[in-house]
């Protein structure tokens, strides 16, 4: 009979393994990196592909979760007589929450798979081992911008995808609940802290990191031809928004944990 505990730790075993593999891959590519020279080129193009052509997509998702949220929290508080609260839970809510998790797994999407897709065709294609033989470091020249561009970058990205949230919070508040827009704007400040945007902002530093990582990581491994390419572009999303979805959980324990 098959041990029923043989699968449980087989299954651990294999995340084990992989987390030390991309620890080790993320370790050699900063390490790499630090030591120069830097690609100041490539870390400014990935900078822009990162934060600049994910602003539309980031801006639509970040105003119309601002709208919906000032509905739903109108229709469930008018069941208390508490609808004064709700330019607090919108800009609460888009500051801790939506705005760093709903830009995370939109970026994810958008530039998780592009990395995972660039690099595996690169690798299938065989011209990053044609880097190797040019003396030039595949970790360094094609690693290390896009993770320094992903850790930088998100945060500019929530902190502009936070403003449009609260704006379409606004917009809905006033022009359509009946709120003075006065009003509405005392109540979004009043509340917020300081402590609010930095945990929004360092989840996002995280996020931007953990896409990037494993846009690179899976892509750098892909292997078996336009196949390989299109799976490691899947494990690159999945994996991405999974690990953003955890880390979504210990960094708002770290925070906010009394």
């Amino acid at each position: 009979m098959i041990n029923p505990l043989q699968p449980i730790g087989a299954a651990l075993i294999g995340i084990t393994q992989t987390a030390g593999r991309i620890s080790f891959f993320a370790g050699n590519a900063i390490g790499n990196g630090f030591l120069g020279p830097f690609y100041w080129r490539q870390l400014w193009r990935q900078m822009v592909e990162i934060g600049f052509y994910s602003l539309p997509v980031v801006g639509l998702t970040a105003i119309f979760t601002g709208m919906v949220l000032a509905l739903q929290s109108y229709t469930g508080f008018s069941r208390f007589e508490a609808e004064s609260a709700v330019a607090t839970i919108v800009v609460l809510s888009m500051v801790r929450e939506l705005g760093p998790v709903l830009a995370g797994l939109m970026v994810a999407g958008r530039v998780g798979a592009a990395m995972a897709a660039e690099l595996g065709t690169m690798r299938v294609t065989e011209q990053i081992d044609a880097l190797s033989t040019l003396s030039t470091d595949p970790l360094r020249y094609l690693v290390f911008p896009r993770l320094i561009a992903g850790l930088v970058t998100l945060p500019l990205l929530v902190l502009v995808a936070n403003v449009i949230g609260v704006m379409g919070g606004y917009l809905v508040g006033v022009h359509k609940l009946g709120f003075g827009p006065i009003e509405y704007l005392n109540r979004t400040f009043e509340f917020l802290e300081t402590q609010d945007v930095v945990s929004g902002l360092a989840k996002a530093a995280v996020f931007g990191f953990i896409i990037a990582l494993m846009g690179c990581y899976h892509g750098y491994h892909s292997r078996g031809g336009a196949q390989g390419v299109g799976t490691a572009t899947t494990h690159a999303v999945v994996s991405a928004s999974i690990l953003i979805l955890t880390a979504n959980y210990f960094i708002t324990e770290a925070f906010f944990s009394r």
